[in-house]
């Protein structure tokens, strides 16, 4: 069998088992398993066994729940409360004040969660009631939780970027920062739009009237700062050790998943019941990642033993005659596609053994892959008519903001997140510097 017929019936019959409804885990692993069973490859049988001890020998791993278990604490605590209880105070007399305010509240929740859903929910529950009380336009701010919201899986600790990390075989630390300048400066772009705007057209980001910003004093100004800089201190705390090298990724997790259980048992808002639904909801979604985790490793390592990577550089760089940037735009054009009905991880597991080999074969460096594909997935989430934050918006969002409202809100912010990809594409320093300064190559 050619390796051109084998990559098409395996991908082939990977995209049927999806369109079935069963769960992303086991369409791949079926296919991968079946694929190593039937083909007659020597070994083929063992690959699916052999990688889940693969899995279970990395010691990165550890970290994921970690992570996971700091973000519920300190969303179930109401600690993120606190954040935008302070931007309400501090930036509400600006013109667009709660929207930009909105906007640094999901950066400070993506630096402590690290998933994209964990920001759409706060966001939605907390700011978005506030935000059409105060007479905010409801496309606007429907546009600006959605956008805010995506910043989670380019924000470190980016939970997508260690799966990146551990498929791809690249260094998760330097992943991580390598999507701080473009997650900062994606999210200043944001903020720079809902200023403008909301200068040149005031009615629909209304600053707070004079009696409602007369209501708080000096005194209540302080003592919701200290409240909001809480979340910031147990970031520094867990982030300014790792980058310097004085914790390991895996300690710098604990640290942090510590300091936000001990910063909740301070407020006293560890109950039982808080505890119990972080532990709940950690197992759960790290279950979800590991067994992904697994049915791609074992599909990409039988997909590549097969030959069938080498059929697809072969397509592209030798009968297709393609340039190697223009392989990387078709690429990022196929995330759109897939983002219009699949989640991040979904699309990570489907595509990786297909473009992480084929990026380096074209010379291209990982780190800065995983940035784009990061960003790439962003827009995919809010491409109409399927984008997986557009359903995720519609179901959290109040009776009076339509499908339509959605669809129409997200437009320039998606422009806006093209120009950032644009930015990292053409300036790839944008994302490597700060990995390249801190590891020193």
């Amino acid at each position: 069998m050619s390796y051109e017929l084998i990559a098409l019936l395996m991908f082939s019959g990977m995209m049927l088992m999806m369109l079935t409804g069963q769960r992303v885990f086991g369409a791949i692993g079926f296919v991968g398993s079946m694929a190593g069973l039937t083909l007659g490859w020597p070994g083929g049988s063992e690959i699916p066994f052999t990688s889940i001890m693969k899995l279970m020998q990395w010691y990165s791993l550890v970290s994921l729940p970690m992570f996971i278990f700091m973000g519920y604490v300190l969303a179930e605590s109401k600690i993120a409360d606190d954040l935008y209880k302070m931007f309400h105070v501090w930036m509400g007399g600006t013109s667009g004040g709660l929207a930009i305010g909105t906007i640094l509240l999901m950066v400070l929740i993506s630096a402590m969660n690290g998933l994209s859903v964990a920001g759409m929910a706060i966001g939605a529950t907390i700011a978005l009631p506030e935000l059409l009380k105060r007479n905010y336009d409801k496309i606007m701010v429907t546009g600006v939780i959605q956008a805010g919201s995506s910043l989670g899986i380019l924000v470190p600790p980016s939970v997508v970027l260690v799966l990146y990390a551990l498929i791809a075989r690249a260094p998760v630390g330097q992943l991580w920062l390598a999507g701080i300048i473009p997650g900062l400066m994606m999210a200043t772009m944001f903020i720079i739009y809902i200023y403008v705007r909301c200068r040149l057209q005031p009615h629909l980001g209304p600053p707070l009237s004079d009696e409602e910003r007369g209501q708080y004093t000096r005194a209540d100004k302080i003592r919701l700062l200290r409240a909001g800089l809480l979340p910031i201190a147990i970031f520094m705390i867990m982030m300014v050790p790792f980058v310097m090298g004085m914790t390991s990724l895996v300690e710098a997790s604990a640290v942090g998943a510590l300091a936000a259980f001990f910063a909740a048992v301070f407020k006293g808002r560890m109950t039982r019941e808080v505890f119990e639904v972080s532990v709940r909801q950690t197992l759960a979604i790290t279950c979800m990642f590991l067994w992904i985790i697994a049915a791609a490793l074992a599909f990409g390592a039988i997909f590549d033993g097969l030959g069938a990577v080498k059929a697809i550089e072969a397509l592209f760089t030798e009968k297709l005659s393609l340039s190697p940037w223009m392989i990387l735009v078709i690429m990022q054009l196929s995330f759109l596609i897939m983002g219009t009905f699949l989640d991040d991880t979904a699309m990570l597991v489907i595509v990786a053994p297909l473009y992480v080999p084929l990026v380096g074969a074209l010379g291209f460096d990982l780190v800065w892959y995983g940035v784009l594909y990061t960003i790439t997935t962003q827009i995919a989430y809010m491409t109409p008519p399927f984008g997986y934050n557009l359903f995720l918006m519609r179901a959290m969002a109040p009776p009076e903001i339509s499908l339509r409202d959605i669809y129409q809100s997200i437009i320039p912010f998606a422009l806006v997140m093209v120009l950032a990809l644009a930015l990292v594409m053409i300036f790839p320093e944008l994302a490597l510097w700060l990995p390249g300064y801190v590891y020193g190559n």
